[in-house]
């Protein structure tokens, strides 16, 4: 089990040293990304039922709830729950935009890195700018990847939030 673990983590370290330093940005990017991903999971499957029934709870006690007053406070309480249910999505779908971005970053800046080694050495070896090239290309499949990842999940969330904003309307 330690075996596994231990090797787990020198692919990575492997895999990060291989594709540049913009790497660490698209990773840095994945854990901001999948960390409220996770909240928005966490939030339908265990909260937002108790927020609904907390907010209903809240009108159905009103003894007024057809002045003019009432029906701003009920337009009031609507729209913060449309805020607290929608709460991250423009930052997830921002996070998988900026995804296949960074991993363009990473290209340029690998290609410049090669470069600069031929410049630096005055010598135009294919391996070494095979090399190069296979590090510029790492960064943007890991944005890709990122990014992919993220579309799946966004639907779903934005599915949800959909659904639930219709009902609490």
């Amino acid at each position: 089990m330690l075996f596994a673990i231990t090797e787990a983590f020198s692919s990575i370290r492997d895999f990060m040293e291989a594709g540049g330093t913009v790497l660490w940005l698209i990773a840095i990017l994945v854990f901001f990304m999948w960390a409220l991903i996770f909240e928005r999971i966490w939030y339908f499957s265990h909260s937002h039922d108790i927020y609904i029934q907390d907010v209903s709870g809240k009108w159905n006690n009103r003894s007024d709830k057809t002045s003019w007053h009432a029906l701003q406070i009920r337009e009031k309480m609507i729209s913060q729950a449309k805020v607290e249910i929608s709460k991250n999505l423009s930052i997830i779908q921002t996070c998988v935009v900026l995804a296949p971005l960074f991993g363009l970053l990473g290209t340029v800046t690998g290609m410049v890195e090669v470069f600069d080694v031929m410049a630096i050495t005055g010598s135009s070896n294919a391996r070494a700018m095979a090399a190069g090239i296979s590090k510029a290309t790492l960064p943007t499949m890991a944005g890709m990847v990122t990014s992919l990842s993220g579309i799946f999940f966004i639907a779903q969330i934005e599915s949800k939030t959909r659904k639930a904003i219709a009902n609490v309307e």
